[in-house]
């Protein structure tokens, strides 16, 4: 397989999965500052029409988008690594949800602060909402060591990127629970892997 990525972008979280999942894999970086260049010299574009990262490569050349999709795909690949509850289990619901909500509350939820089009009132709104989302996810993990229960899931790999984002890009502060547990999921082997991969820092 090979997972197309840019440092710092969500493909993080593909990228541990697939450590954590001990498959193999090739990485194929995309140069976003050149317009979003692979190695070879082609646009993203000639690999996915979606044109951003994650992009997934199977063995047999399907291309597979969506990182939420895409950590599911990886985990069900390697059942052994317990990275997701079997499919067909309400557990797996619940993950899902899981997965759809720093999806779709967090990580779309910080779109608008990456853009020089809103204005300051209308980031400041956005600002305020990623604040009351991750006061829930805090809610959420409470003491747990991880944020779906006792063991790392592609739940945390993605939750990782959202609160690296928030805090290396944004400055914006984290409730003190979630501070433990980001310097919790940064000192795992494959965390700190990919991490390195990818010339970045936690």
């Amino acid at each position: 397989m090979k997972l197309y990525y840019a440092p710092s972008a969500c493909s993080i979280s593909p990228h541990v999965a697939l450590i954590e999942a001990g498959l193999p894999f090739e990485l194929v970086r995309v140069d976003f500052m050149r317009g979003k260049k692979l190695p070879d010299g082609r646009d993203l574009s000639a690999v996915s029409s979606k044109a951003y990262v994650p992009v997934l490569e199977l063995d047999d050349g399907q291309i597979l988008t969506e990182g939420a999709v895409m950590v599911q795909y990886i985990a069900d690949r390697a059942p052994a690594a317990k990275l997701a509850p079997p499919n067909g289990t309400f557990e797996r619901v619940r993950l899902q949800e899981l997965l759809h909500f720093i999806a779709t509350e967090l990580h779309k939820g910080m779109t608008p602060l990456f853009s020089k089009v809103p204005n300051e009132e209308y980031k400041q709104v956005a600002i305020e909402r990623v604040k009351s989302r991750l006061a829930l996810v805090s809610q959420e993990l409470g003491n747990r060591p991880f944020i779906f229960g006792d063991s790392f899931t592609i739940a945390d790999g993605y939750l990782f990127y959202i609160l690296r984002t928030w805090t290396k890009n944004f400055k914006g502060e984290l409730p003190g629970n979630l501070v433990e547990y980001y310097a919790r999921i940064a000192e795992r082997p494959s965390m700190k892997a990919a991490l390195s991969a990818e010339g970045i820092s936690a």
